[in-house]
């Protein structure tokens, strides 16, 4: 039997058990009814937010004091774990010079630059952006024993560790449990940055070890409003194709943020006939050019196409290889929609794609 695991299983069961660890419920299965309950109608927002920092004091109220604080065993209250009210709203950020660079040598940019393009949070940024990223990095040196985030305490740097061996532990009833343990890569504290709260654990280090840290400001600037530039930039994409058209503005807004830009150089093949579907691609910049392959090796131009059109589309809904070879003219920029995606976003379109790909085969076979 073949498991395929759902994307964001991972990152969901993880949270919810940092949440468990942190308030200690008496019913786990209470406390897990509530968890999801509350996570699944935070699914719903009214205006899709592009970036999940805080809402207002007067839109968030503020919980009575005496229910919230629980009692420690020494009679007095607890610490409260609150989240801040700072807000950051890249729609109303139009500076966009004010960039942060620390210098760093070639050899240090290279191998931050190999670190940064595996994190999944910054998969969508454009090589600007993640060079960006890169400048906005300050090194630090940490000691064994050396504690980098402590538990409870506002989030200041997200880190991507360039070496050494880290511990993560989570006070439980007043006694630090370790839960995970870095060694020589990964990154910690965006979680903080991301969603304005308290730090969830405390990263300590076990060796002598090098970090890169960036702080709250740059994280929001770079990746939150580069975030926001590409929604809306792919909104007005996809509001200029067609078959797009029946879609909401929540449903495009949701595609917008499933797009990820690629780019291909002239004479450079997007797609082969004869290929897997991965995925669908929409015309960002430039012009493509499709041909078919006969038996003998030989090619026949088609067609060629510009900006505003999509293609790919066909092996996807027959679940077929790949009819045709599209390549680049020129430069070619494209916005690719992921397999997987495709008919959980496209869903409301799949019968138009499915009716033009029909004379489409009509066409090829004249």
């Amino acid at each position: 039997m073949n498991l395929e695991i759902p994307d964001g299983l991972g990152d969901l069961l993880r949270d919810f058990t940092v949440a468990v660890l942190k308030e200690r419920p008496g019913d786990l299965y209470d406390f897990a009814v509530d968890y999801f309950t509350k996570a699944r109608d935070a699914r719903k927002p009214k205006d899709v937010p592009m970036y999940i920092i805080v809402e207002d004091d007067d839109e968030a109220g503020e919980p009575d004091r005496t229910a919230f604080k629980p009692k420690s065993t020494t009679g007095r209250y607890a610490r409260r774990q609150s989240v801040s009210a700072e807000r950051y709203n890249p729609e109303e950020d139009e500076d966009d010079d004010d960039h942060i660079i620390y210098p760093k040598t070639d050899e240090q940019r290279e191998r931050l630059t190999k670190t940064v393009s595996g994190i999944l949070l910054f998969r969508s940024l454009e090589p600007e952006q993640t060079q960006q990223v890169i400048d906005a990095m300050f090194e630090k040196k940490v000691s064994p024993g050396e504690t980098v985030i402590r538990q409870g305490d506002d989030g200041d740097n997200f880190y991507v560790i360039d070496n050494g061996i880290y511990d993560v532990l989570v006070d439980i009833k007043g006694e630090e449990k370790k839960v995970h343990q870095f060694d020589n890569r990964g990154s910690f504290g965006e979680l903080a940055l991301m969603y304005n709260m308290p730090r969830s654990a405390t990263v300590r280090s076990v060796t002598d070890g090098t970090l890169w840290a960036m702080d709250r400001n740059s994280f929001r600037k770079i990746v939150l409003k580069s975030a926001f530039k590409k929604r809306k930039k792919y909104e007005t994409l996809l509001e200029s194709v067609n078959i797009l058209q029946n879609l909401d503005r929540y449903e495009r807004m949701t595609l917008a943020d499933a797009l990820v830009s690629r780019v291909y150089q002239d004479g450079e093949p997007i797609i082969r006939q004869g290929d897997d579907p991965d995925g669908v691609y929409f015309v960002e910049e430039g012009h493509i050019r499709i041909t078919i392959s006969s038996p003998d090796g030989t090619e026949t131009d088609i067609g060629t196409r510009t900006t505003s059109t999509y293609f790919g589309e066909l092996a996807l809904i027959e679940n077929k290889p790949r009819t045709a070879n599209v390549y680049a003219v020129g430069k070619v920029k494209v916005a690719f929609l992921e397999r997987d995606c495709f008919e959980r976003l496209l869903g409301p379109c799949v019968e138009i794609m499915k009716r033009n790909s029909q004379q489409y085969t009509m066409f090829v076979s004249n």
